[in-house]
């Protein structure tokens, strides 16, 4: 069972893996409609949707998809709590530099695997608020919502993500999907786990909130006019209440706005449903995904043996 001591504040930022980092910034600027940040980070942009000091991160180099995902914990006590969880599991800890840390504008950070998905997390604190405060360009933004991996085991991936780093389940598609959230932060889903036809960790897609239904039918033709693919959507996801449209990047990662979601208190809250494996249960308008939907996003590999 997972410490009640380990509390997150909610997903921190997610770095990704790009092959061309001037396309690819172009395109999350004026397609997406994110906020580019300042960085002295090498062949690194980055980007805000909110006050925070980013929320995305683009590498350029490795294989499209996903670098990392950055939690960020409640308090320096609940950073302890999970530094000492993955520890007493015998799973690498890497102290991320302090000059690194400043550049990623956090107080303090380390990183770890998660043992059958293969992905990269940062836990960290007190991320700095950016340069003045945040403006919307053609998009309403409100926050980084979520992102998606697919696991070999997804059924290890979930009872890892539960049972020791406290994460709670919200709902479940059978056979499918597991959506959970990053205690006590309200949010449906921080993150969705899948299962992966491939044997390998994999980076589905990456969500974005924004704050007014209007974004999502905009959205529509903006990105028909840059002849961006829209492989999902409109729709309406049942699990969560959302609105939802899934495009591509240059990369041919799946990107989604969404509008709307449940959120859940802290105590008292519902237990998660099991929905059937059906496209009912994944669009209420009745819509069914492209074949490119989520068919692009490796995941980099922890490099272990820099690790404690």
């Amino acid at each position: 069972m997972a410490p009640a001591a380990i509390r997150y504040k909610q997903l921190g930022y997610v770095a990704l893996n790009v092959s061309d980092l001037e396309a690819s910034r172009r395109f999350y600027r004026d397609v997406v409609g994110l906020t580019p940040v300042e960085t002295d980070l090498p062949d690194t942009a980055m980007f805000r949707c909110s006050g925070a000091h980013h929320d995305l991160m683009l590498t350029q180099g490795g294989a499209p998809g996903l670098k990392r995902v950055g939690w960020w914990m409640e308090s320096d006590a609940a950073l302890a709590a999970v530094r000492d969880q993955l520890r007493g599991l015998g799973l690498p800890i890497l102290p991320v530099p302090a000059g690194e840390a400043a550049a990623l504008g956090v107080r303090e950070a380390f990183r770890s695997v998660v043992p059958s998905l293969g992905a990269t997390f940062e836990f960290f604190v007190d991320m700095a608020d950016a340069e003045g405060p945040y403006a919307p360009t053609h998009t309403k933004i409100e926050r980084l919502g979520h992102l998606v991996m697919n696991s070999p085991d997804r059924a290890a991936s979930e009872r890892f993500m539960l049972e020791e780093l406290n994460f709670r389940a919200s709902d479940r598609i059978e056979g499918a999907v597991t959506f959970m959230r990053c205690f006590p932060n309200p949010l449906h889903h921080s993150l969705g786990l899948g299962g992966s036809p491939d044997g390998k960790g994999h980076l589905h897609h990456v969500n974005f909130m924004v704050t007014e239904i209007d974004d999502i039918g905009k959205a529509i033709y903006r990105v028909k006019a840059h002849e961006v693919p829209i492989v999902f959507g409109p729709g309406r996801h049942p699990p969560s209440e959302s609105v939802f449209l899934y495009f591509l990047d240059p990369d041919r990662l799946t990107l989604e706005y969404s509008y709307g979601m449940e959120e859940f208190p802290e105590v008292g809250d519902r237990e998660p449903r099991l929905l059937p494996m059906k496209l009912e249960s994944i669009d209420y308008w009745g819509g069914a995904p492209s074949p490119g939907m989520g068919s692009t996003g490796a995941v980099e590999q922890f490099e272990l043996e820099t690790a404690e």
